[in-house]
């Protein structure tokens, strides 16, 4: 499948790309967390999947996707805290998570993800990645004013397999952090007008943050030390 850059988050297409290599995805039930997943959701759709819900804690971005998708009967949008969701035990084979809980609260989203995935069931997460182990101030600061709390690159199979989960494979996606700040700081300039006030609203927030990002990514050095990686496990207990 060609890279999409529509997605606006770290990886683009390649995550889901990374996970249809590996996993078959054909006649399961999808969960995605986070937001900026709208175009995901189609993607797993298009792989012949029974249903796909996406869950999200914030109402501005639980009000665009329920907008963007109102017509895809085999998608649900709910608007629900990943750390103590609705869910009853073992009702997902898959959840996929990219670049959404990479923060301070991940050991209490993991549990969750846990209680929630059927027994030998799939969780693929794109995971933002610390390359070295001190990093400067100016990146600290994009991580702690976007709650973000980074696993280092070394340690993200440890942290899974303590966790009860074997892992299937991963993919460092750093490389492409690059043309992700650039394509999408660009579509957002370029389509910014079109978009009503509402979206306006939502998008400028999210542009200002990458504006940020990529500044402090591609200007000061943040590529030597801000990473991404695609990490599939499978929950064995």
């Amino acid at each position: 499948m060609a890279e999409d850059h529509t997605i606006f988050l770290p990886g683009s297409g390649k995550q889901f790309n990374h996970l249809k290599a590996k996993v078959s995805l054909e006649n399961k039930d999808i969960l995605i967390i986070g937001s900026n997943s709208e175009k995901i959701a189609q993607m797993f759709l298009s792989a012949e999947v029974n249903v796909v819900t996406i869950i999200l804690d914030e109402y501005d971005s639980f009000l665009k996707a329920r907008y963007l998708l109102k017509n895809k009967g085999k998608i649900s949008v709910r608007l629900m805290d990943s750390i103590g969701t609705d869910f009853n035990n073992a009702v997902f084979d898959i959840v996929y998570a990219q670049a959404s809980i990479s923060s301070k609260m991940r050991n209490k989203i993991i549990k969750e993800i846990k209680r929630i995935l059927k027994p030998d069931g799939i969780l693929n997460v794109g995971e933002i990645t610390s390359l070295k182990s001190s990093p400067p101030k100016f990146v600290d600061d994009i991580w702690e004013s976007g709650n973000i709390s980074p696993l280092n690159s070394y340690d993200i199979k440890k942290y899974y397999e303590e966790r009860k989960f074997e892992v299937v494979d991963t993919l460092d996606l750093s490389e492409h952090l690059k043309d992700f700040y650039l394509e999408s700081k660009k579509l957002l300039f370029n389509n910014i007008e079109s978009l009503s006030e509402n979206e306006k609203a939502y998008y400028k927030k999210l542009l200002k943050r990458m504006s940020h990002e990529s500044n402090a990514y591609l200007k000061l050095g943040g590529k030597d030390y801000m990473g991404f990686t695609s990490i599939i496990v499978r929950r064995i207990s």
